[in-house]
């Protein structure tokens, strides 16, 4: 599974982004889509997923503020970022897990405040 993920960018405090990650083949056949980031210096967490069945988890860090939802017929899940805090600021991954996990090349997200 190969992914793209796009729609990083600079945003101020309190903004919104909108990532996307397609990938390049179905992802109704994969068990778990999510999302990851890595802070500058950083170790890599865990930051939103959502099943093949629509189960839906969340960092405390990000509820109420991210949406992660998926497009199943354009093989593409999103990640709907709002309240934009600068602790965002990190390279974001898109993940496909099933047996293995594949990592998409990362989009850098940065808030200002």
């Amino acid at each position: 599974v190969q992914l793209q993920a796009s729609g990083g960018g600079l945003a101020q405090a309190g903004g919104s982004l909108r990532l996307s990650c397609e990938a390049s083949s179905r992802i109704s056949s994969i068990m778990y889509m999510g999302w990851y980031r890595q802070a500058p210096g950083k170790q890599r967490e865990f930051v939103a997923r959502i099943s093949r069945t629509s189960v839906i988890d969340y960092a405390e860090s990000v509820k109420g503020r991210f949406t992660i939802s998926r497009d199943d017929a354009k093989n593409t899940v999103y990640l709907q970022m709002n309240s934009l805090e600068p602790g965002d600021t990190a390279v974001y991954y898109c993940a496909a897990m099933s047996i293995y996990t594949y990592w998409g090349q990362g989009t850098l997200v940065t808030v200002s405040s």
